[in-house]
């Protein structure tokens, strides 16, 4: 390894425990002003589902880009804050039997294991919502119309022509195995919006130009591409003891995949390909993008 990934890995792994420390508090049980009461049941279940270990990439992409750009540190490890509750969301649904039906999360029993079906079904709405609760706080310290930026811009990655339009598609693709174009579609939808926004909201939060919240944008584009390929090549090489979660379920479902359509060496090709693209868009800020794109090679060749 050498001194610029000790370096990535370092900053990845303080970054993840400032913000698990901002969504320990987040999720503390004692109600917030305007809110009657917070049930033990509910806030137990969201604190489970959010506090169970991971990476916290997203939130990582969020601060990291707010800070090549010179934005507010506190500001953006709140919207980090917001979209982990988002992205734990998603994952608290997806496990649910309806959808994927995993027993298996981070190594853990998945929510509606822990506890019942109903109370993850709740918790993950309660994620979902106060995630956007989270941006538009006093506590968040941007000015209003960037507060309205994020939240456009979080609500388009996150619904019907995001990641639950994605779940969506990829719920219907186990009867119809879609083409090439709709695995894409698919995947940016369901794991690169999200993604996308991480980087955007960097932007976004130090009041950048529109020329920087575009490139910034299609970098989270790549690496979002780049996630899912790599996902989609652990999904068939590694095993759930280190995943902390089920494998082979695409390929045991019929799931149309990149991986599956084109083989592995094609997928590891790919991947390099876009590891390049999303450092050349970053080129632009020379040395202070290290980091950005150190995280790009981390998600390509990560092995959980």
């Amino acid at each position: 390894m050498d001194a610029s990934s000790e370096t990535f890995e370092a900053k990845l792994a303080a970054t993840a425990r400032e913000i698990e420390a901002a969504l320990d508090i987040l999720l503390s049980p004692a109600a917030l002003n305007d809110e009657i009461a917070r049930p033990e049941g509910l806030c137990s279940a969201m604190h489970y589902a959010v506090l169970n270990g991971g990476k916290r990439l997203r939130p990582f992409l969020v601060v990291e880009t707010a800070s090549l750009l010179g934005g507010d540190r506190s500001a953006a490890l709140r919207v980090g804050a917001a979209l982990e509750c988002v992205h734990c969301y998603s994952l608290v649904h997806d496990d649910l039997p309806a959808m994927d039906d995993d027993d298996l999360r981070r190594g853990k029993p998945t929510v509606h294991i822990a506890y019942d079906e109903a109370t993850a079904i709740l918790a993950g709405d309660s994620l979902l919502t106060y995630a956007f609760d989270i941006i538009a706080a006093p506590e968040t310290s941007l000015p209003d119309t960037a507060k309205v930026a994020l939240t456009l811009a979080l609500a388009r990655a996150a619904g019907i022509g995001g990641m639950a339009g994605g779940q969506a598609l990829d719920l219907a693709a186990e009867k119809q195995v879609p083409d090439e174009q709709g695995i894409v579609t698919l995947q940016a939808m369901k794991t690169g919006a999200l993604i996308r926004f991480a980087c955007e909201a960097g932007a976004i939060i130090a009041g950048a130009s529109a020329e920087d919240r575009a490139r910034l944008r299609q970098f989270g584009e790549r690496i979002g591409l780049a996630f899912q390929l790599a996902d989609d090549i652990l999904d068939l090489t590694s095993d759930a003891a280190t995943m902390g979660k089920a494998t082979g379920k695409d390929a045991g479902r019929g799931k149309g995949t990149l991986v599956a359509l084109h083989g592995i060496a094609w997928a590891e090709t790919k991947l390099a390909e876009h590891v390049r693209e999303a450092e050349a868009l970053l080129s632009a800020y020379a040395e202070r993008s290290i980091i950005l794109a150190e995280a790009a090679r981390f998600i390509a060749g990560r092995k959980s």
